[in-house]
């Protein structure tokens, strides 16, 4: 039996418009500031972030695709362009011969230091500086909440 779609009201497609709007032209904006400023493209600025938010700086290949929301050969060949520009290096498991570990280097994590002043202070300048205290609270909830009910269901 056919479901009927429920069409979304002027007031949802205006809202979830606007936040795919905001979320296109903020992330375009960042990764054009990082990449002229850093050299570094968003894609790898996010790779180097969840590495340094784990221990040692490693995390399993497959781990880091899930958490990063990437497909196993994007992140395959993303992460052999950051192998060859020195930024990462691919280690195998030992317990695992199919799996392997990225690990961050001291040149990624040279360039996450470089780069992390100059991505917070775009972040400011281009979105907090524009909410209010209560808006960020109320935006922060919002997507805890979404992002939760994401995390519950499967991929």
């Amino acid at each position: 039996m056919e479901e009927s779609v429920r069409w979304l009201t002027p007031e949802e497609q205006h809202a979830w418009r606007g936040f795919v709007r905001l979320h296109e032209r903020l992330g375009g904006r960042l990764a054009r500031l990082l990449q002229s400023e850093s050299q570094l493209s968003a894609a790898d600025f996010a790779v180097l972030v969840h590495l340094t938010d784990v221990p040692e700086g490693r995390q399993r290949h497959q781990d880091l695709a899930r958490a990063l929301e990437w497909e196993k050969s994007r992140m395959s060949h993303h992460i052999a362009r950051m192998a060859g520009r020195g930024l990462v290096v691919r280690e195998e498991c030992p317990e695992d011969g199919r799996g392997a570990f990225v690990v961050i280097t001291e040149g990624g994590r040279a360039a996450i230091e470089a780069a992390a002043p100059l991505h917070v202070a775009a972040v400011r300048s281009l979105f907090l500086d524009h909410v209010t205290p209560a808006e960020l609270r109320t935006l922060a909830q919002v997507s805890e909440r979404v992002i939760t009910q994401l995390d519950a269901e499967p991929s």
